[in-house]
């Protein structure tokens, strides 16, 4: 019986700063795998619900915003019933949010590993990309049951099995945003005061609460601008069957995350060469 292969990982020189080291990234993804398992048992850790709060959470979130923005202010919600429409945008928001939240201190809250063992650093940030994940999948079982009550023709349209070509861009923006903030963060602590303030304009910038069809056509535009746009879009389409208003935005959408995450990747590896002293 031959004994079993070990893994090795061999170190090269960094070749100029487009060498993002994605291979580096692969051969350490059981790590990845373990960090994420971690940042899930400690953030629900001496949680009387535990993990219960990834679906009670977007739940409050949704019966208040659909009493305020649905009920009281009245917003038109292209047909749907206001609460289902407002959970289906809440959902990658939720997403988000909880990633960006937990990564921008990732570096800090890591230093300790950092100092001691070798490992790619961006694995730390990334570590939440997975860990969001989980709730976000389990928070989607409510989903379904709300569009059984409503409406029991919603339940498995066709279009749910696109549902995974949403969810990529919406990891991809999360990762590349993240980078961008846990390595500004290394340097400067100040982001991670400004982070809660950045999410909170981002949700009214980004149609999760409004139709893109609220505001008038020339202003448009601009949602193209931001990723999570293309990303609500295509989750109500893909878990709803609603019609998008403009196939451009969520191109968009997709090409930008790509852009953010290929460059919060080579600032992240600049920052990293100084994590040490910074740390």
């Amino acid at each position: 019986m031959s004994a079993p292969q070990k893994r090795e990982i061999v170190r090269r020189p960094r070749r100029g700063w487009l060498d993002l080291a994605l291979g580096e990234l692969w051969a350490y993804r059981d790590l990845l795998a373990t960090l994420a398992w971690r940042n899930l048992t400690v953030r629900y850790k001496q949680s009387l619900l535990g993990i219960a709060w990834a679906i009670i959470k977007p739940v409050i979130q949704m019966v208040v915003f659909s009493v305020v923005f649905g009920h009281l202010a009245n917003l038109p919600s292209d047909g749907y019933p206001y609460p289902i429409f407002l959970y289906a945008g809440l959902l990658p928001w939720t997403y988000f949010t909880t990633t960006i939240t937990s990564a921008s201190g990732s570096l800090l809250s890591g230093s300790n590993m950092i100092h001691k063992v070798y490992f790619p650093r961006m694995i730390l940030p990334f570590s939440y990309l997975f860990t969001s994940l989980i709730d976000l999948l389990l928070a989607m079982l409510v989903l379904f049951g709300m569009m059984g009550w409503y409406r029991a023709d919603m339940v498995f349209s066709w279009t749910i099995l696109l549902f995974p070509l949403f969810l990529i861009p919406a990891v991809v923006f999360a990762g590349g945003v993240s980078l961008w903030l846990s390595a500004a963060a290394a340097r400067y602590r100040d982001v991670l005061h400004l982070v809660p303030y950045l999410l909170q304009l981002g949700m009214f910038i980004t149609p999760v609460v409004y139709a893109v069809n609220l505001l008038p056509e020339r202003f448009r535009w601009m949602l193209q601008l931001n990723p999570m746009t293309g990303v609500v879009e295509g989750f109500r389409w893909s878990l709803l069957g609603k019609p998008v208003d403009g196939w451009g935005v969520i191109f968009a959408g997709f090409g930008l995350a790509f852009v953010f995450l290929v460059s919060g990747m080579i600032y992240f590896r600049r920052v990293e060469r100084t994590l040490a002293d910074v740390l």
